[in-house]
């Protein structure tokens, strides 16, 4: 008995890794919640599923994702094959994806390809709240399209998932970076603007000017918001394509009444963008649920041929935290209606037949062989909300039937076991 106190507050010898958690039966009930959703819009909206493999050759995301953004510089995890081969767990699905619908010789077959992927990722980042090493996201992409109907169809696919979960309050902050044309003479004049500026800004954006001068704009440093907020719109230098484009997206997006601000800072994070960028925000959470945006780029920078595509990805741990904040019930646990009790072991060896039957019949069903004494039978069948019991013991074997008991009135019958099925259907209607 001594031992068994010690033991009994002694921390377990292994732990999830730092960053990670465990997803728990009630963490489901979230998941499931927002899986669902995504589905629905995704058949809705016409998108399918793509799935691409866990880890992939670092040079994707070198080159797709960008070698000077953070994601790449700091966040990656880095696999070493036996052969020599450098692979990453992937950080982001874009590359991948684009990789493989061009790989698989889709692109010479679905031209637009609109596709939808709910995915574990990773990243090697300081663990805080809402953000995980392993964590997941959902997301759509629709590749070989340049018209910005396509953007505005990406950006209401998202708005859906949040439409479809009931989350209040969303608005879409947008933005246009221009393309490769236009981008260059905005660059040149967010440089000039920064250049007498650097001793006041924080040490990652001294880098930023120098690596990539548009991540400046999407520093979060407090002390560099100031200057930020100053700085040279990228709207004010757009090209008249892209002023057009970006013109269209938003006349698209008042037609479908998906609430938007125009936010002239918005960037995002990742090097391959173009044109229309956008972040999904919602009341009561300082971070964003989710963004995208059209990356017209990729496919040429990965050595693919031209390719203008478009997407978007939304943190599933960031949606369900936005659930709780406004207090949006997950999918409640569904309980069975009917439950099975059994009093001794002919009684028990006889239950698993019976359950059989039931399972085929389509009918759930729940048990508690942990439990032998009727008393605590019951009120477990009690707890579970069930709608009735079904008593079977050492006589109703002999005479083969059953005792099917109604959990509210208490009433009981004797039924024929080989009438049990029909007998439950027709109290369930």
């Amino acid at each position: 008995m001594k031992s068994s106190k010690k033991s009994k507050g002694k921390k377990f010898a292994f732990q999830s890794p730092k960053g990670t958690r465990d997803l728990l039966p009630n963490d489901f009930l979230y998941f499931d919640k927002v899986e669902k959703a995504v589905k629905k819009t995704s058949s809705l909206m016409g998108f399918s599923r793509i799935e691409t493999p866990m880890f992939e050759d670092v040079k994707l995301f070198e080159r797709g994702t960008g070698s000077s953004t953070d994601v790449v510089k700091k966040q990656m995890f880095l696999i070493k094959g036996k052969g020599g081969e450098n692979f990453a767990l992937r950080p982001e699905m874009t590359p991948g994806v684009l990789r493989a619908y061009i790989e698989s010789g889709l692109s010479h077959v679905m031209s637009p390809a609109k596709f939808f992927y709910w995915s574990p990722l990773f990243r090697y980042e300081q663990p805080q709240h809402g953000r995980y090493r392993q964590f997941y996201q959902l997301g759509f992409e629709i590749l070989g399209a340049d018209d910005p109907a396509f953007d505005a169809q990406i950006i209401s696919a998202s708005y859906g998932v949040m439409e479809e979960l009931k989350i209040k309050n969303i608005i879409i902050k947008i933005n246009s970076i221009g393309c490769r044309t236009c981008r260059a003479n905005y660059v040149k004049k967010l440089k000039e603007y920064y250049k007498n500026k650097l001793n006041k800004v924080c040490r990652d954006c001294n880098k930023r000017y120098y690596d990539n001068p548009l991540r400046l704009l999407d520093c979060k440093e407090e002390k560099c918001q100031p200057i930020k907020t100053q700085a040279p719109q990228t709207l004010d230098y757009l090209c008249s394509s892209c002023k057009t484009h970006f013109k269209q997206v938003l006349e698209y997006l008042d037609e479908m009444k998906i609430p938007y601000i125009i936010e002239p800072t918005l960037v995002r994070g990742l090097d391959y963008y173009s044109r229309t960028v956008f972040e999904i925000f919602t009341e009561g959470l300082d971070f964003a649920l989710g963004g995208g945006g059209r990356y017209d780029y990729l496919s040429e920078t990965l050595g693919g041929p031209r390719m203008p595509a478009v997407g978007a990805a939304c943190g599933v741990e960031r949606i369900i935290e936005a659930l709780k904040t406004q207090e949006i019930s997950s999918v409640p646990k569904t309980r069975s209606k009917v439950f099975l009790i059994y009093m001794g072991d002919q009684a028990k060896k006889k239950s698993f037949e019976i359950l059989k039957s039931l399972f085929d019949a389509g009918i759930a069903v729940n048990e508690a062989f942990s439990k032998d004494s009727l008393k605590s039978q019951l009120r477990m069948a009690d707890k579970e909300g069930s709608q009735m019991a079904l008593i079977l013991g050492q006589q109703e074997v002999f005479e083969d039937v059953i005792i099917i008991r109604d959990m509210e009135s208490g009433a009981q019958e004797n039924v024929p076991i080989k009438k049990l099925v029909d007998e439950i259907k027709r109290r369930l209607k």
